[in-house]
């Protein structure tokens, strides 16, 4: 009997905490988003996606990466992080063609009611919007991937999904300091189509924290997969040539599209 409220205990901690598609998601699939679907007849798409910025000291290089590597991608900003300083920073994310989503640095917002949630989302959506003039995309991914059937709720109830990345694709470097080196190697040795990677270009308590090896990550990790047939696209659609490729419509114009591809 022991065991048996042992395996249930774990199981129940499991479904909030792992860093991958679990109990809840095999019961609402349709409302998370942790792989992208391979379009035929189109490249292999990878989909680099930020977390935790704006960082106003290595956002920047981390955009002329992404510019000088003509790669889109999708950044989950912190709504606390965006201050005067971080504004102009925001507006450049979205005005060089890339995706902009919600985040969160804090587990809190697990046991929030599915009103307050909603309610926090909608106002950090409204607040991108009033700084680029752009819908932002309708993604949340919460800290660490933690969540619950509150957090889903109050997700849906504000018009988001939850998103989250595909497994072994990430910046945490098993305690060590994550450097460009051994973090871009790992990703294009593990890479496959469909795979949302994220890195972190700052981090949920500290906004200065130090994030060089997010801008050199991209400048080594890009020409590698793009030798090897890869594009790079954000997860709505949004402006630039590694959009079409994907196979996500383009515009000359306009916010980015908030619509995105279901997962298998």
């Amino acid at each position: 009997m022991l065991a048996l409220v042992v395996v249930l205990v774990g199981v129940l901690v499991a479904a909030h905490t792992v860093p991958f598609p679990f109990l809840f998601e095999a019961f609402r699939p349709s409302q998370s988003l942790w792989r992208v679907k391979a379009l035929p007849g189109m490249p292999p798409t990878l989909y680099l996606t930020f977390d935790d910025g704006p960082n106003a000291r290595w956002t920047p290089p981390l955009l002329d990466a992404l510019r000088d590597t003509d790669a889109r991608a999708t950044f989950f900003l912190i709504d606390e992080h965006i201050t005067s300083e971080t504004e102009p920073i925001v507006r450049r994310i979205a005005g060089e063609g890339h995706a902009i989503a919600l985040h969160s640095g804090t587990r809190r917002l697990m046991i929030q009611s599915p009103d307050e949630l909603a309610r926090r989302l909608a106002a950090a959506g409204e607040r991108i919007h009033a700084i680029t003039d752009r819908e932002p995309c309708r993604l949340f991914r919460p800290h660490a991937g933690w969540r619950s059937l509150s957090m889903y709720r109050g997700v849906s109830q504000a018009g988001y999904r939850l998103a989250g990345w595909s497994w072994g694709m990430w910046d945490w470097d098993w305690w060590r300091t994550p450097e460009a080196d051994r973090v871009s190697q790992r990703l294009a040795r593990k890479a496959s189509a469909g795979d949302i990677v994220v890195i972190h270009d700052g981090h949920h308590q500290n906004p200065d924290a130090d994030r060089r090896h997010a801008g050199e990550t991209v400048r080594q990790l890009v020409p590698v997969l793009r030798r090897r047939g890869f594009a790079f696209a954000p997860l709505c659609g949004t402006l630039g040539p590694d959009a079409d490729a994907a196979g996500e419509e383009s515009t000359d114009a306009g916010p980015p599209e908030t619509r995105w591809r279901h997962g298998p």
